[in-house]
């Protein structure tokens, strides 16, 4: 039970701060001053730190104490929103890591040689094209996990794997069948 009450409240934490830093992360972009080459790679450093210190672990243990969760404590197995959560969270990961991750710290550098003279704006536009996409897209997946983890709504299963299988009479039903002498 205490294992159990722990990663819920890790996965809890977690979730809170995938959100709150991904807002952080659309409020920089909006907000933060980037009139100079200076103060937009200020920026762009800033939302590298925010995504090596904030949503990349926040995803992390996010994803691990769900799946602990599912080896912990059996009955969520079954439950198919466990599972859509599960691969929601897989996509969240990928796209954290690979798109929002990196692209903040190659963004970063970018924005660094933009100051030096060392590149075009436009090299770095190019390669923030979709950024803004990337960010809506993994919000709102981090919103319908919180959702679905409140709901809990019931995702009906095959008519087949809901039918109850009644125990052999002759067999034990603490043993395993593999463990059983065959008559």
């Amino acid at each position: 039970m205490r294992l159990r009450l722990s990663l819920k409240i890790l996965h809890t934490l977690a979730a809170a701060g995938l959100i709150g830093g991904l807002a952080c992360y659309m409020i920089l972009l909006v907000m933060a001053p980037q009139g100079t080459a200076a103060a937009y790679a200020d920026l762009r450093e800033s939302i590298a730190l925010l995504s090596d210190w904030v949503l990349i672990p926040s995803l992390a243990v996010g994803l691990v104490s769900g799946l602990l969760a599912m080896a912990f404590h059996p009955p969520f197995m079954d439950k198919g929103w466990a599972w859509a959560k599960t691969i929601m969270g897989i996509l969240m990961f990928k796209g954290v890591l690979t798109v929002v991750g990196s692209k903040a710290d190659h963004a970063a550098i970018l924005a660094r040689r933009i100051e030096n003279g060392e590149a075009e704006r436009a090299v770095l536009d190019s390669a923030m094209r979709h950024e803004w996409g990337v960010l809506w897209i993994v919000m709102a997946l981090s919103v319908a996990n919180v959702v679905l983890g409140v709901w809990r709504p019931r995702f009906s299963r095959p008519a087949k794997a809901r039918e109850v299988v009644k125990p052999r009479e002759e067999s034990a039903p603490s043993m395993p069948k593999w463990m059983q002498r065959p008559d």
